[in-house]
């Protein structure tokens, strides 16, 4: 059975499930092709508010698959060079996608799998599951971002460690280091992501998007740049009519319901 990523909608999240099992939810073009046009779509829709990203059974994603891998190998440098194009540009648009973005962790990460985890606003683990940037395992480098997101997520040594060595870290360490943001009983870090998410999807989506556009600016702004984008993005949300709504409601003291 080919790689596919399935989707489903439930309570205003859009499940995004990366399935090939055989080959532990390995990733491939057809995977950041179909990831894409998911979240183009899902960002025309008012009724998602929030994405999850989760693997199909006790896996979460094993990266690359290494049987295509080696058939690239015989292939021009430019075929392998296009299908990482496809798969960071998916990473792009998960970084830059208005709403927020949930991985759902169960079992291994591994390789373009840790990167795509790291690439979500959220991620949400089970307490066995186990990260690892594989890459120098196999004679490789990383890709999709995993370099860029640890290397200001993580201590210097820390990312070394992870990337040069290729050695596993648990969820529980990320937690303790500020990358995961929650730890799920085994076989329950979908429900648990879900439960985030509903709580997200409650909120009003102008101000989420606000945020999540200042948290990824912030890195590269000086003070002075970022005050200014802080303001305007304020204004902008105050006179919005999803801020009299929820202002309203707090001083009232109601459940706010957001457009």
């Amino acid at each position: 059975m080919a790689a596919q990523l399935r989707s489903a909608s439930q309570d205003g999240t859009l499940v995004l499930t990366l399935s090939d099992p055989e080959f532990r939810n390995a990733l491939g073009p057809e995977i950041y092709a179909a990831g894409i046009e998911a979240l183009s779509v899902a960002e025309t829709l008012p009724e998602v508010r929030s994405v999850v990203i989760t693997g199909e059974g006790a896996q979460f994603c094993a990266g690359g698959n290494l049987q295509r891998l080696l058939e690239r190998r015989r292939q021009p440098p430019e075929v392998q060079a296009q299908s990482i194009e496809g798969l960071h540009n998916w990473i792009e648009a998960i970084r830059t996608f208005p709403k927020p973005v949930i991985a759902a962790v169960e079992g291994a990460a591994a390789g373009a799998g840790f990167s795509l985890a790291l690439a979500c606003d959220l991620i949400v683990a089970a307490d066995n599951a186990v990260f690892l940037m594989a890459y120098s395992n196999v004679a490789l480098s990383p890709d999709g971002g995993g370099s860029w997101h640890l290397g200001r997520m993580l201590p210097r040594q820390l990312a070394s460690e992870l990337l040069l060595a290729g050695e596993r870290i648990t969820a529980q360490r990320l937690q303790a280091l500020g990358v995961v943001n929650r730890i799920s009983a085994p076989g329950a870090a979908l429900a648990d992501a879900m439960d985030l998410a509903e709580r997200l999807n409650a909120r009003a989506p102008n101000a989420l998007a606000s945020i999540k556009e200042l948290i990824n600016e912030a890195p590269h702004a000086t003070l002075t740049e970022q005050l200014g984008r802080e303001r305007d993005h304020f204004v902008a949300n105050l006179h919005h009519a999803n801020g009299g709504i929820g202002i309203e409601a707090f001083l009232k003291k109601t459940k706010p319901h957001y457009e």
